[in-house]
């Protein structure tokens, strides 16, 4: 396991401190959680770029534009 020493102003290692505190949950436990959501999003991000760069652009345009019809603007 790695470590990791992270430099925060003291008003923000204060909020991190009452939002773990709040979770009843730990510093560290709470860095991992957002470690972890960040990676499932870098993660999710770059396979579809992938996808997209492999897909075709003119079916992709006529998908968007199906859903555009039939939801709306919303």
């Amino acid at each position: 396991m790695g470590t990791i020493t992270v430099r925060l102003p003291d008003d923000t290692h204060k909020r991190i401190k009452e939002l773990a505190a709040s979770r009843n949950t730990s510093i560290n436990k709470l860095y991992e959680e957002f470690t972890i959501r960040a990676l499932t999003e870098f993660d999710s991000e770059n396979r579809f770029k992938v996808m997209a760069s492999k897909g075709n652009k003119k079916r992709g345009l006529e998908l968007l534009n199906k859903l555009q019809r039939h939801y709306g603007n919303s």
